[in-house]
């Protein structure tokens, strides 16, 4: 099954990104602690991230994936091609504009994003602009980008594009550990770093495309009748996304208003990410080609390979999303408390740690579901689910952290209920809708995944809590004990997934077996080392 194969790629190499995420974010615990100037560069880097999210994880692959796709499936290459320079000149000019125009007006733009700083800590305020200014170009960086990874994407070469984030952490990992000294601030050095990066992950997809003959060409910029199409398609998707980030927004605008807040979500939302960006992000990236091309031939195929990737996909996130809630305050300690990062700050990140990973599912349900409208060309759905579930969150959120008392705690749990709100509603249209139809198999295995998942949580909560002194203790007892945590949970979660028949080996042989024998998929289409 190629969407396996597939997906195994991309997760392979997202792994890695996340995995020298976390030793960039250990460094940046260590070095900067919570508060202070690492709150101004948290508030800075929310824009390539954002931009990453809504674009190349996005409103653009949603909208131009598929087109280019059905032109390559039908039309051949160099017309594919051709479209995609068009699309490539006319991007390049309205964001190299848009660049222009908020590096000047960087300052109301932060007024907006970073009230409290604005209010309480001008000082904070002054160099979460200049930072900002900054890591700015990241963003037109990742435009182009995600073109070119939607292009690589298309035709099953999804290494390349899997592995550009990498490079973004192994240059702020260097800086961390070499350069912090050639600056004003640690601070400063990350910014730059960001910048840095985002020129080399343009330099390396650049040239996978040209090893892949997919080289774009610049041409004089045109609103052309496929630009127009793509526009049509992508507005409403960036919408969409955009919602998703507005609700990520707004925690970090509420949280300039509380000392340290900025910082305890930063944290906590790297960790939950991992699995979604492992399961979610790898699925949904997957996905979309996939049930483009399918729904050409086969709708009963496509309603096939959408069950399976949700099958999967929860196979993966409910326990995932479970243990982080059991084992939260250990996972926060061993990964970040070390230097400047307090015990009180571990004890406040690993709350919103858990109550983000309540949601984990949800997340990772919209990243997998939403192909199931951007196949079919309908990205206007989606965009008015996240509109709702934007609405939820900017009403429940700061009602949780001040009329109802619960603190800083409102914001995860705001965005949490946010997200299930969305899924929900994909889910409950893809069925209105007859686009998708839960197998027998899905719905006979859903109820079993999650009752061995929360087997699992029971028992690594007594058994954190009776290696406290390891995960407490010195960086060797740290690791051993969270390696400890994790493979018994990951080997007891497998054991119960076989007793209560959640999933089984013969399974995973078969799909593994179809794989390598799909006779659709020519030797050329293996995609890039």
């Amino acid at each position: 099954m190629r969407l396996l194969r597939s997906s195994a790629i991309v997760g392979f190499w997202t792994l890695a990104s996340r995995v020298l995420g976390f030793v960039r974010d250990i460094l940046m615990a260590r070095y900067l602690g919570t508060v202070g100037v690492v709150e101004a560069f948290i508030v800075a880097f929310r824009f390539p991230n954002m931009f990453r999210r809504l674009v190349a994880e996005g409103a653009f692959a949603a909208a131009f994936v598929p087109l280019f796709s059905r032109r390559l499936e039908a039309d051949g290459k160099s017309r594919a091609m051709l479209f995609a320079d068009q699309v490539f000149s006319f991007l390049l000019l309205v964001l190299v504009i848009f660049t222009i125009v908020v590096e000047i007006f960087m300052e109301e733009v932060l007024v907006v994003v970073a009230p409290g700083f604005d209010a309480g800590r001008p000082e904070l305020f002054d160099t979460a602009v200049l930072l900002t200014r900054l890591t700015l170009p990241y963003l037109l960086c990742m435009a182009v980008v995600a073109m070119m990874s939607g292009m690589l994407n298309s035709t099953y070469r999804f290494a390349a594009a899997a592995a550009a984030p990498v490079l973004l952490n192994i240059v702020l990992i260097l800086g961390l550990l070499f350069a912090r000294d050639w600056f004003t601030s640690t601070a400063h050095m990350l910014a730059w770093g960001v910048a840095i990066a985002g020129v080399g992950q343009y330099i390396w997809l650049g040239w996978s495309c040209h090893r892949a003959g997919l080289s774009l060409k610049l041409r004089w910029p045109r609103l052309t009748p496929a630009v127009k199409d793509l526009m049509k398609l992508m507005v409403p998707g960036l919408i969409s996304g955009g919602m998703t980030q507005i609700n990520i927004l707004v925690g970090t605008i509420i949280g300039t208003f509380l000392t340290g807040v900025v910082s305890y979500i930063h944290y906590s939302d790297r960790v939950y990410q991992f699995p979604l960006g492992m399961i979610g992000i790898a699925i949904g990236t997957a996905l979309l080609p996939e049930l483009a091309r399918t729904l050409q031939r086969d709708a009963d195929d496509a309603m096939s390979v959408q069950n399976r990737a949700i099958e999967l996909s929860m196979l993966l996130t409910v326990p995932a999303g479970a243990a982080l809630v059991a084992i939260s305050l250990p996972v926060v300690t061993v990964m970040f408390q070390y230097g400047a990062f307090t015990p009180d700050a571990a004890v406040a990140t690993a709350w919103a740690l858990a109550a983000f990973a309540t949601g984990l599912p949800a997340f990772v349900l919209i990243k997998v579901l939403s192909p199931g409208f951007f196949a079919r060309h309908d990205t206007k759905s989606p965009m008015v689910y996240a509109v709702a579930s934007m609405l939820v969150n900017m009403t429940l959120s700061p009602l949780l952290v001040w009329p109802l008392g619960v603190g800083y705690l409102g914001i995860p749990i705001a965005t949490s209920v946010a997200a299930w709100v969305n899924a929900g509603l994909l889910a409950f249209f893809l069925l209105k809708r007859g686009h998708w139809v839960p197998d027998k198999r899905l719905a006979s295995r859903l109820p079993r995944i999650v009752l061995a998942a929360l087997l699992m949580a029971a028992v690594l909560v007594p058994a954190a809590w009776a290696m406290d002194s390891w995960w407490s203790g010195d960086v060797w007892k740290r690791i051993v004990s969270m390696a400890a945590l994790v493979i018994g949970g990951m080997v007891l979660y497998g054991l119960l997934c076989l007793v209560l028949r959640a999933g089984s080996v013969s399974d995973v042989k078969r799909v593994m077996r179809r794989g390598r024998k799909t006779p659709e998929q020519p030797a050329s289409d293996t995609p890039d080392a």
